[in-house]
Parts: structure tokens; sequence; C-alpha cells
């Protein structure tokens, strides 16, 4: 299997500087098992590059973002998406489910195990205001690719979001084993936000990242070091039926009016 890496129509100096840093990148991630291929773009189409190289899987480096192209799926890009309203909803007074729940103070330390696109790790960013730091956790190597990428190139016109999306921090780990390195108390909120076992209506967006995104439930382990290392709470987000609350010893269970609910530990 081969991994095209090309750019948009006419690239200039900056893509063609992008475009080789990214070889570089992705060829150093955790899981990557293609062979990366860096092509030029001159004036074919996705699908004819896809023809020419026999290739499924295609990184392209536009003037405005990084786009994957895979195989049959939706194409998948990095996006503030829901954090952007989220944020506007926050800056306008509206209260926000998940930072309620959290309760969270100045000089916080909040770690999202599950980053995914990053939508909850920037409205927690946000809601610190600098004043704590959000570490973000993402297993998967593309997806990790375009967030760690996303966050520092993606311009936002709403006040504090870019301050918000270059402060976090992005590391490419499992969480289990990023918790079994971290000391005892060292994170005020841990948070969990898998891929439902149920899917609820998706965007296009969230179906393209199902297939990148790591399957496995979390685990009672998991769960366990959570506990140990969060100072505060430890929170999972899952479909409002899920049984996942109770497998994993979440009793306080808030179920909203839409098809999510979060279950709070609190220590």
């Amino acid at each position: 299997m081969q991994l095209l890496i090309t750019t948009s129509y006419e690239p200039q100096a900056e893509q063609l500087e992008l475009t080789a840093h990214l070889s570089k990148q992705v060829r150093g991630l955790t899981g990557i098992q293609e062979d990366i291929r860096v092509v030029s773009r001159r004036q074919f189409s996705i699908a004819q590059l896809r023809k020419r190289y026999g290739a499924q899987d295609v990184l392209l480096v536009s003037r405005e973002r990084i786009e994957y192209y895979q195989d049959q799926q939706p194409l998948l890009f990095f996006h503030p998406s829901t954090a952007a309203i989220r944020v506007k909803r926050l800056i306008n007074g509206e209260p926000d489910s998940l930072m309620q729940l959290s309760g969270l103070k100045p000089g916080d330390r909040v770690l999202d195990c599950t980053a995914g696109l990053g939508s909850d790790a920037i409205v927690y960013s946000f809601a610190l205001a600098g004043n704590g730091q959000v570490t973000a956790l993402e297993s998967r190597p593309l997806p990790y690719l375009l967030l760690n990428q996303g966050l520092h190139a993606y311009h936002s016109d709403i006040p504090g979001m870019n301050e918000a999306m270059r402060s976090i921090q992005v590391t490419q780990i499992d969480h289990y084993d990023f918790l079994k390195q971290q000391s005892d108390k060292s994170f005020d909120v841990i948070y969990f936000d898998p891929m439902f076992r149920r899917p609820i209506e998706e965007s296009n967006s969230i179906s393209a990242i199902r297939e990148l995104a790591d399957p496995r439930a979390i685990t009672e382990a998991t769960i366990t070091e959570a506990m140990r290392v969060a100072r505060r709470s430890v929170i999972l987000k899952e479909h409002r039926e899920s049984k996942e609350f109770a497998r994993l010893g979440f009793t306080e269970v808030h179920r909203s009016t839409t098809r999510i609910a979060y279950g709070v530990i609190r220590l």
C-alpha cells in the first residue's frame, strides 16, 4: 500500500516546503504501514494520481490546509467544527454542559485522552483562557497529524480561538500507556470521548475519522489509572443509552435532551 503526498495545482514555495516537512513527519509517526511517496501534482486530478501510482490514500497540501483522501471515505481535514459554535456560546455567556461538569478552575491541567480532531480540547483550552494547560492524546497517526498541524495553522476570527488552539499540547500515544507514566493526581480533569459503539447521526467529518479512529472500547484498567492520575474528576462522553457507564463504574450520569450523555467520577 502507498500513501501519496502531493500539493494543489501550481504550488507556492511554502507548500513545497511544507510537503517536504510533512513527508518526514509522516515517516516518523507510529502506526504508519504504507510506503510514503511524494509526487508532483502537475495537472493530474486526485483520481488520476491514484490510478497512475496504484494508491488509494492521498495527503494533499493545499494553500489553506492539509486534506486526506482515503479510499471511498469522505474528505478529511482539520476544522474546529462544533468547537467554534460552543466557544461563541461561551463568549455570549451561555453555558456549556461539559465545561459545567468539569468545574474548571484557574491553573487546571486537563487531559483529553481521545482527542480525535480536537473539538473538546479546544473548548477546554478556551475556557481556561491561558491560565491552565490542556494535553490532548491521539493514538492513531493520521488524525494526530491533521490535529497537530491544524491546531498550529488554522486561523479563526473568533476572539481567543487561535490562542486556545496554539496552546494545546498534542501527543501521539495510547492513553493507557500515557496514564501509566503519570504521577498520582497530576491532572485535575481527565476526559474520554471514545468513538461510540452505536453511531448516531454523523457529519461527513465524523464518518471519515471513524475509519481511522481507535475502535477499542475504554478498559476498566484505563479508568483505574485515570482515577489515580486525576485530582478532581474523570469524565466519559457516550451515547445516552450506553451501558459503558455502568461497565466502567460511572454512577453519576448526566443525560441531555440530545443523544449524548456524560458520566462523571468525582474524586
